[in-house]
């Protein structure tokens, strides 16, 4: 039912109050129907989207929808070939949720993906039979007055209230870099390819990056003992801060740290890895959809061949919060991988696009 299909907000909210939301709405087809990635002189840096007629028209709904709302403000939007990203700042509370307020632009954006569909309809009919046979070898004498789907968004945009502290600024500057980053992973696909079927010690792990630094001499482990921290907690946080700075002392000698990266210390200690860019191994509690993408803070270091993300688990859709008992299954994974690559073990690709191939 039309009803259900926009059950898509947390229940029992209205979102009508002040807020600033994270919105992304996605062509279905995932088609680059919106514009085009440029890449001057292979400079992902200096990279952007050349729009399409259709997706000048979807920016253009953008503004129209601020227009018919006062109390939103678009404070950021980034255009792709393939979808929309836009942070919304809701400076009042509104007679209408923030849910019917891009429903509303949903339907301004279908009707320009009707009209685009019309001239593509028209174009097509121009075409003869025999343009047909001297052109483009994929079109047929079928596709002429067909027409292509019209691209709507999809019914489902993901909409996420953005309230933590430091939030706004970091999904601003994920989505101004959003073309820079597309355009690093066009240049560097084996990085950023989810590869399938990794093998380690006998087990199997799906991963992103670079599968060489299995290839290295020396790994050690990154886990926080809470036994640490609880002693840190009542006083004395010698043995915490220690272990801390001889997991960084380590990584300066060319051993590869592997690790979950659960607990804040830990993730403290990734940070410097990542700020003085060595090499490690990231455990990820979830695995990976069709287009992962690492988080802001790990895609430079998996651009520059410095990281590699594992998961020994499928990918679940929805929203995934690690539990316990995986974390404590990721730190023992963690110490496996460990053991098997310094008793002498690589990594071979057993799934992979090409043929089998060991690292």
């Amino acid at each position: 039912m039309e009803h259900e299909k926009w059950h898509w907000q947390e229940p029992g909210t209205a979102w009508r109050g002040v807020g600033v939301y994270h919105i992304t709405l996605t062509v279905p087809s995932r088609e680059p129907l919106l514009g085009t990635l440029v890449i001057p002189e292979d400079n992902p840096q200096a990279a952007w989207i050349e729009r399409t007629a259709l997706g000048d028209a979807v920016i253009k709904e953008l503004y129209v929808m601020g227009k018919h709302y006062p109390a939103i403000r678009i404070l950021q939007f980034s255009l792709m070939p393939d979808h929309l990203h836009a942070v919304i700042h809701v400076t009042k509370t509104m007679e209408t949720s923030i849910r019917s307020v891009i429903r509303g632009y949903w339907q301004g954006v279908k009707k320009h993906g009707r009209a685009y569909t019309s001239s593509v309809k028209t174009e097509l009919n121009s075409v003869t039979t025999n343009e047909i046979g001297t052109g483009d070898p994929s079109m047929t004498t079928n596709e002429i007055g067909k027409g292509y789907p019209f691209p709507i968004f999809t019914e489902r945009p993901f909409i996420r209230p953005l309230s933590r502290r430091g939030q706004l600024q970091t999904m601003i500057r994920y989505i101004q870099m959003n073309p820079q980053r597309l355009a690093t992973k066009r240049l560097k696909p084996g990085f950023f390819r989810v590869q399938k079927g990794i093998e380690i010690g006998g087990k199997l792990y799906d991963g992103v990056g670079n599968v060489a630094l299995l290839m290295y001499k020396e790994f050690d482990t990154v886990h926080v003992r809470s036994m640490m921290v609880k002693t840190a907690e009542y006083g004395d946080s010698t043995p915490l801060r220690n272990y801390m700075n001889n997991r960084v002392l380590m990584a300066r000698k060319q051993v590869v740290m592997i690790s979950p990266f659960i607990s804040p210390q830990e993730k403290q200690v990734m940070m410097v890895l990542l700020q003085e860019g060595h090499p490690f191994i990231l455990l990820l509690g979830n695995g990976f959809n069709e287009y992962y993408k690492p988080a802001d803070t790990l895609f430079d270091a998996c651009a520059a061949g410095r990281l590699l993300i594992l998961s020994p688990w499928a990918f679940k859709e929805g929203k995934h919060h690690i539990s316990r008992s995986e974390c404590v299954a990721l730190n023992a994974i963690a110490e496996e991988i460990c053991q098997d690559l310094n008793n002498g073990e690589t990594g071979t690709l057993k799934e992979n696009d090409s043929s089998e191939t060991s690292l």
